[in-house]
């Protein structure tokens, strides 16, 4: 079964599921495709049969990324297309808690720390730049520099504390130390943008990138030379990856072919399923923590759809 949420008006470019609440879910949406108008975060509770609205916040500019707060369960970050990040608390949605803006375009990329004693949140932007934020204060901690063209994507290590990744649309996979404000590896990943990338939860050495060539590759970062994977398939870029919370060789990847496709990389063929639901860009992509194998997206055909695909419950059990 199929649960979905439509949000007429709004165009979904993120989705993610709490780390508390078992059926709540966070959704970045914007208005007019995000080219201009404004943007809609999208709070979130699935019931055994539907999808309901807890609450909507509503900015100025379009939403392109949201990031649950490890820590607290009503707290998420939003990052914006007017440069900014806003923490929102869901118990009081008038307005965000704090609003920080230090980025000079676009904000494409959020994310909050997992790791224990932590409490960051990285941002990446057209501007070249990722930045790393206490929440708690009202400017970055550290700005890194290094990549020559926009940062698509960031994404703390859940191994190693102080330590994120970075994919860009210099075609460079980088690795970063926050403590000395360093990169520490530079990966020539793809000879295309790169639009997402994602740590494997089960391997601090492996990292999947996802790219506008329309593949996958999957690195180990000991020996960069050349992917361990590569994942073909899809027909136009692909605009997000995620490894599986549950199966260390599963990973699912969503496209602007309107296709979501699940991926093992133990198999000969590693395609173990393609899920053609939604009928614009599929952006967001993330799985439930709490619910093995259940799957959430987000598209441009202003839909939310929650769901099981049949072969993450068969690759578990291989």
């Amino acid at each position: 079964m199929v649960k979905v949420f439509r949000c007429p008006g709004r165009h979904g470019y993120a989705v993610e599921a709490s780390p508390f609440l078992p059926g709540r879910l966070a959704c970045a949406a914007s208005q007019f495709y995000g080219i201009t108008g404004c943007g809609t975060l999208l709070v979130l509770d699935q019931t055994d049969t539907d999808v309901q609205l807890v609450t909507r916040m509503e900015w100025a500019d379009g939403l392109f990324d949201v990031s649950w707060c490890e820590t607290n369960e009503h707290l998420l970050v939003a990052a914006g297309g007017d440069g900014s990040l806003q923490l929102w608390d869901t118990a009081n949605h008038r307005a965000p808690l704090r609003v920080v803006k230090e980025h000079t375009q676009e904000v494409y990329s959020v994310d909050w720390s997992q790791t224990r004693g932590e409490n960051l949140v990285v941002s990446g932007s057209w501007d070249h730049c990722a930045k790393v934020w206490d929440p708690a204060l009202g400017q970055s901690l550290t700005t890194l520099r290094g990549h020559e063209g926009v940062v698509y994507s960031t994404v703390w290590s859940p191994h190693i504390p102080g330590c994120f990744a970075s994919a860009s649309g210099d075609g460079t996979l980088r690795v970063w130390d926050v403590k000395s404000a360093a990169c520490r590896l530079a990966v020539p990943a793809h000879s295309a943008e790169i639009l997402s990338c994602d740590w494997c939860k089960y391997d601090q050495n492996l990292v999947a990138t996802a790219a506008v060539d329309c593949s996958v590759c999957v690195w180990d970062l000991r020996n960069i030379r050349q992917a361990v994977s590569q994942l073909t398939g899809h027909t136009y870029a692909i605009r997000r990856v995620k490894f599986s919370p549950f199966c260390r060789t599963v990973l699912a990847s969503c496209s602007y072919d309107f296709t979501v496709r699940f991926w093992d990389l133990s198999r000969t063929l590693p395609l173990l399923d393609t899920v053609e639901h939604h009928t614009e860009f599929v952006c967001g992509l993330d799985f439930n923590l709490h619910v093995p194998h259940q799957v959430l997206d987000c598209s441009w055909d202003e839909t939310v759809k929650i769901y099981s695909p049949p072969c993450l419950s068969e690759a578990a059990t291989r």
